[in-house]
């Protein structure tokens, strides 16, 4: 029973934590006020829970990670497929190397592959984190898209470079080619097999629906279901199923640009993953902080091993840690974009804005936050390698990596806004052409569609059409236009069930038309998944509004 108070106290601690972020004045890091409340909570609850690591891994982050690839702009991925590539696995290689030998030279009593693993899983980065921060700050569109694309593949690459260095710890070997076999083998298996389970389930759900019809409940646990399948094939096949959760999302949303679905089930599938993503991220860090004093504890003993007594060497450790990957970020980040400058045209990525502004450095550098995905993999560390043989330095790596996030996000809440402070709104950008594109394009296709089944509707409503049909039809296009985003609306008038009926009939068909457009323009990526998502879900709601 206690355990269960325990567990629904946390969930309580994460729905507080939202109230006191809205309540307070000034931009703060959501996790920091959850890592707070989990700290009080742990003097409560003295026992706390005991976390078994491969549940904690299963349960938190295929979810998580199937919502980044499902969410991520895709046409962000493709225009900035190159600086990703470097962040998300040059920068990530440096990183495990160059930290991994330093934090092995620093702290003796942590073995290499330990360094190793601890240097990998604080080579992800965590976007939502930093969009937390600068929820209210005009950040610019391009520099977020790099970030999102970043975190999204430096989980992947960071997390595979963390099992790999695990697996060395607990084999006492490491081999450089069988090391990068094995790297081959999990990620290309990995992607391979979510992509296959995404693609198997998603046919066979939209043959049922197109022969019996769709229920909402049962879509949004289709989709819930889904990265725990693609990572247990996954895992099955000794591959990663990080990434097969990743490439499960990126299918799924590919699969969305059919339209298949109704406007009912988009709606609350897209408000269950949100809620889902709130409630996971805040109950992580509210664990951290309900088993941070612990972790302490355990961390001194490993620190006493170096013969340093006092609890400050810990605090130099983390410090350090910080600065190196803070530089390694800096140099790199400055670095790709002076090769990137140097490229010829026809090599260069379309439109780099700033390609040396010092701004854009800085914020691409103190937007590297970590956090869930950094916190999720180093309490999956394993309890033991064996009958009584527990594993090396594990609470001094948690506490370390628990620092890091700590350090990079209060860094981040004070940077960023610094460099934000002074950035202008974004004028007519290519978003705002593929917004146009889609307005007109929908708007366009469901005038024609309108036309066509008010000639059918005439054949049956003759009377009604000549006395109401202009009447009818304005506030149809009024409905539609509030539904895209337009600002001509205009007030509704009071008219008669018929009218009304045959309003309702006609705005639906408009609506329909008008997604089915955006959904083709987005798969002829003529506008961006991202933008096809926002007008859909509006062009969803007000269906919804109508019953």
């Amino acid at each position: 029973m206690e355990l269960i108070s325990l567990i629904l106290t946390i969930f309580i601690a994460v729905l507080i934590s939202g109230a006191i972020l809205r309540v307070l004045p000034i931009p703060f890091p959501l996790p920091l006020i959850q890592i707070a409340l989990g700290m009080l909570i742990s003097g409560v609850f003295n026992e706390g829970i005991t976390l078994n690591p491969d549940i904690f891994f299963f349960l938190f982050l295929p979810p998580l990670l199937f919502m980044d690839g499902w969410r991520i702009p895709k046409d962000s991925l493709r225009r900035d497929r190159l600086g990703i590539f470097h962040l998300a696995f040059g920068l990530v290689l440096i990183t495990v190397l160059g930290l991994g030998y330093l934090i092995n030279w620093m702290i003796p009593a942590m073995p290499l592959p330990v360094a190793f693993a601890l240097a990998a899983i604080v080579s992800p980065t965590d976007a939502v984190a930093v969009s937390g921060i600068t929820r209210k700050l005009p950040v610019p569109k391009r520099i977020m898209s790099l970030l999102e694309g970043e975190a999204l593949f430096n989980d992947a690459s960071g997390l595979v470079a963390f099992r790999l260095a695990v697996a060395a710890t607990a084999t006492g070997t490491f081999v450089l080619s069988s090391a990068t076999l094995s790297f081959l083998w999990v990620a290309i298996v990995g992607l391979l097999a979510g992509v296959v389970v995404a693609r198997a389930l998603i046919f066979v759900r939209n043959q049922f629906i197109r022969r019996y019809g769709e229920e909402a409940g049962s879509e949004i646990l289709f989709s819930l279901l889904m990265p725990f399948c693609a990572y247990m094939l996954a895992e099955h096949l000794e591959a990663s199923g990080i990434l097969a959760a990743v490439a499960a999302g990126i299918t799924l949303a590919h699969s969305d640009l059919s339209g298949l679905e109704g406007a009912m089930t988009r709606v609350r599938r897209y408000v269950v993953w949100d809620m889902l993503q709130f409630t996971l991220n805040g109950t992580m860090f509210v664990l951290l902080g309900e088993q941070l004093p612990g972790i302490f504890h355990g961390a001194m003993d490993v620190v006493r091993e170096t013969g340093h007594q006092n609890p400050s060497w810990m605090l130099l450790y983390a410090l350090v840690i910080c600065i190196v990957l803070s530089l390694f970020r800096f140099v790199w980040v400055a670095a790709i974009l002076w090769i990137l400058n140097k490229l010829p045209k026809r090599y260069r990525p379309q439109n780099l804005p700033e390609q040396l502004s010092s701004r854009v450095l800085w914020l691409i550098s103190f937007g590297g936050v970590r956090g869930a995905v950094t916190l999720a993999g180093v309490m999956s560390l394993p309890l033991t390698l064996g009958p009584n043989t527990p594993f090396p330095a594990r609470d001094l790596a948690i506490f370390l990596a628990a620092s890091v996030i700590i350090v990079s996000l209060i860094s981040a809440s004070i940077a960023l806004p610094y460099f934000l402070k002074n950035q202008a709104k974004a004028q007519y950008t290519e978003r705002e052409e593929q917004r146009l594109l889609a307005w007109n394009s929908a708007h366009d296709e469901a005038n024609r569609i309108l036309a066509t089944l008010v000639e059918k509707e005439k054949e049956l409503y003759h009377d009604f059409f000549e006395h109401h049909g202009e009447d009818t039809l304005q506030r149809v296009l009024d409905n539609l236009h509030e539904a895209l985003g337009s600002p001509d609306q205009s007030d509704t008038q009071s008219v008669t069930r018929q009218q009304y009926e045959m309003e309702m009939r006609l705005t639906k068909a408009a609506l329909h038309a008008a997604r089915s457009t955006i959904f083709k323009l987005a798969r002829q990526q003529k506008i961006s998944d991202e933008l096809a998502r926002e007008m859909t879900h509006r062009l969803d709601m007000n269906e919804m509004r109508l019953g």
